[in-house]
């Protein structure tokens, strides 16, 4: 636990993910925990010795204000609609590395059916870090949630995939940067 943590105590029952094993776990009303990253709207937090995740819907548990909902004007171009789209998948991170998971190469792209413009459909192309990761559902899940929430998104897919895969190579130059890589 660093110096940077933040101590707090939980407002109300909430579920949480073990990292990195990705399981749920509730955490209780009144339990002290150290938030150790809020990035992106979740927060990793510190309790008994281990580390958990706690999404942003349950921001409130933890005393803070969850994420805006993202707006998209009624004369957005299907490039804003895209930029939008990366934009929300720039809020994911990993809960052990502060790096969103656009610059750490996760997101191989995304495809628009835009055949009903009201009521788009999104798959998303991505992998992980190593196929076995505990947290990939969870991550999976947390794109899917933060990109179904813009406007006119009707559904969103996200294909899990390994091929190929995933290396430091394809991090942002600024990613591999502040993971001290470059």
């Amino acid at each position: 636990m660093g110096q940077d943590s933040d101590p707090v105590v939980l407002r109300r029952n909430c579920k949480a993910v073990v990292i990195p094993a990705g399981f749920e776990i509730e955490l209780n009303k009144n339990e002290l925990v150290y938030i150790t990253q809020a990035m992106g709207g979740s927060f990793t937090v510190y309790f008994e010795g281990s580390l958990y995740r706690i999404a942003g819907k349950d921001a409130d548990a933890l005393g803070k204000e969850p994420m805006a909902v993202p707006e998209l004007s009624e004369e957005a171009t299907r490039e804003d609609f895209e930029k939008l789209v990366w934009d929300q998948m720039r809020t994911c991170y990993d809960p052990e590395i502060p790096i969103n998971i656009v610059d750490l190469g996760l997101i191989y792209g995304i495809e628009v059916d835009d055949s009903d413009p009201d009521a788009l459909k999104l798959t998303v192309n991505m992998t992980l870090t190593a196929p076995g990761c505990g947290m990939g559902e969870v991550l999976v899940e947390d794109v899917r949630d933060k990109v179904s929430i813009i406007p006119t998104v009707a559904s969103v897919d996200v294909d899990l995939t390994f091929d190929p895969p995933w290396s430091q190579d394809m991090m942002s130059e600024a990613a591999q940067l502040e993971a001290g890589i470059l």
